[in-house]
C-alpha cells in the first residue's frame, strides 16, 4: 500500500506584516527568529510579551541535542501554547520539538524512549527555499553523543500551518540561495525514485524539478541576479518537494551528506551536492531500467540532451549556481572515509530503506573514495 497526505494547512502572504495581524503573535507564543529577521521584518508585528528564542545565541553552527537542551532550560517556566517558527531548515526542525510534551532529554526523545504527544499549536515560516520543513514531520539534529546528523520522524513533528511569505526571500545571500535549492531539487530527486513514492508524490516531485531546473537555467544563461524576480517560484518548488519527501523520503544523497556536515560542517545543501550524481550513476550502472529511467527522460528534455548524459548535465547547469568540491576539499582524510562509511551503514538506516536500489557497505565506500 502507498500512500499520500499533505497534513500542514499551507498559506501565503505577500508580505510579513500580513502574517502578524492574521495570528497576532504575543502572550503565550514561544518564536523562534534569528534578531536580524525580527528587526528586518517583524518588529512591529510580533508583540512584546511573545517569548524570543535567538538561537544562533546558543550556538554558531548546526543545531545540537546540547543547545537544544540548553534552550529548553532557559524558557522551561514560560507558559506558551503556540511555537512559532521563522528561519531556515535549522530553525524550523529545533522549533518542532518545543511543540511536544515532552522534549529533553533529546537523545531519548530521538531514540524514541520518551512518550512523544504533541500539546502546542505549530507555525512554520521559512526564509529560506530549500529546506521544505515546514510540510514534513522530520527534524534533523547533530546528536553530539554519536557525532552525527541524526532524523526524528514522527506524525507528532507536522506543523499545523505553514505559511510562505516570499518577502522574507528578498535579501537571501546568493551562497544560501545556492545550497537550499540546490537541496530542494535534491530532495524531489530522490524522493521521486523512493520505494516510497505514489503516482502523487511524483507529482511534486517533478514539478519542483521542473521549477528549479528552469530558475536555474535563466540564471546560468543571465547570471545571479536573474534570481531575483523568480524567488516566489523557487520558495513554491521548495514546500513542493517537501511535501514530495515527506510523503516518499530522501535516501543515500541525504544519509552520504550527515557525516561530511556533521564533522566538517560543510552546509546541508552544499554537502548534499557533493554526493548527489555519483550516487545516481550508481543507481544507474546498477539497475538502468526502474524509475531511473522516467527519471533520467523527464530531465534530459528539460536539459536538452540525451538520457545518457543527464549527471554530467546536471553538474555543468549546478555548476553555476555552486562550484562543486572533491572531499578532500573539505579536509576530509581517508580515514574519514571508513568511518563516514560504518556511520552511513549503521546510523541512517531510516534514509538508506528510500535507496532505489539498495547500497551495501562496499558500495557506500566505493562512492566515498570516488568523490575523494
Amino acid at each position: 500500500m502507498k500512500q499520500f497526505g499533505i497534513t500542514p494547512k499551507i498559506l501565503e502572504f505577500e508580505h510579513c506584516r500580513e502574517v502578524g495581524e492574521h495570528f497576532q503573535i504575543g502572550k503565550g507564543d514561544l518564536v523562534f527568529i534569528s534578531d536580524r529577521t525580527y528587526e528586518q521584518y517583524f518588529t512591529d508585528t510580533i508583540g512584546d510579551e511573545a517569548y524570543r528564542v535567538n538561537y544562533r545565541s546558543y550556538v554558531k553552527g548546526e543545531p545540537t541535542d546540547v543547545m537544544v537542551e540548553a534552550i529548553y532550560a532557559d524558557i522551561k517556566d514560560y507558559q506558551y501554547n503556540r511555537v512559532v517558527g521563522i528561519g531556515g531548515g535549522t530553525i524550523l526542525d529545533v522549533a518542532k520539538l518545543f511543540a511536544l510534551k515532552n522534549t529533553v532529554p533529546v537523545v531519548d526523545l530521538f531514540n524514541k524512549e520518551l512518550e512523544i504527544s504533541k500539546d502546542k499549536e505549530l507555525i512554520l515560516i521559512p526564509t529560506t527555499c530549500g529546506t521544505g520543513s515546514e510540510v514534513t514531520n522530520i527534524s534533523i539534529l547533530e546528536l553530539t553523543a554519536i557525532n552525527s546528523k541524526f532524523g526524528l520522524a514522527v506524525d507528532e513533528l507536522y506543523a499545523d500551518y505553514a505559511v510562505l511569505v516570499p518577502e522574507l526571500l528578498n535579501d537571501l545571500p546568493l551562497s544560501v540561495f545556492a545550497t537550499s535549492s540546490i537541496d530542494a531539487f535534491i530532495h524531489a530527486i530522490e524522493s521521486y525514485t523512493s520505494p516510497k513514492a505514489s503516482a502523487f508524490s511524483r507529482l511534486y516531485s517533478k514539478k519542483a524539478m521542473e521549477m528549479i531546473i528552469s530558475g536555474y537555467q535563466s540564471i546560468a544563461a543571465h547570471g545571479p541576479e536573474a534570481r531575483k524576480p523568480l524567488l516566489k517560484d523557487f520558495m513554491i518548488a521548495s514546500t513542493f518537494a517537501g511535501i514530495a519527501f515527506g510523503n516518499a523520503g530522501c535516501a543515500a544523497v541525504h544519509a552520504m551528506s550527515y557525516p561530511l556536515g556533521a564533522v566538517y560542517h560543510v552546509p546541508h545543501g552544499e554537502a548534499n551536492y557533493a554526493m548527489f550524481t555519483a550516487v545516481y550513476k550508481t543507481y544507474q550502472a546498477l539497475d538502468p531500467d526502474g524509475s531511473i529511467k522516467e527519471l533520467n527522460d523527464f530531465l534530459a528534455a528539460m536539459l536538452g540532451c540525451e538520457a545518457t548524459a543527464v549527471y554530467e548535465e546536471l553538474e555543468t547547469l549546478l555548476g553555476h549556481i555552486l562550484p562543486k568540491k572533491a572531499l578532500r576539499d573539505y579536509g576530509v582524510t581517508r580515514a574519514d572515509l571508513d568511518s563516514f562509511t560504518e556511520a552511513v551503514m549503521t546510523k541512517q538506516t531510516r534514509l538508506m530503506a528510500n535507496n532505489y536500489v539498495p547500497l551495501d557497505q562496499d558500495q557506500v565506500l566505493a562512492i566515498y573514495e570516488q568523490l575523494y
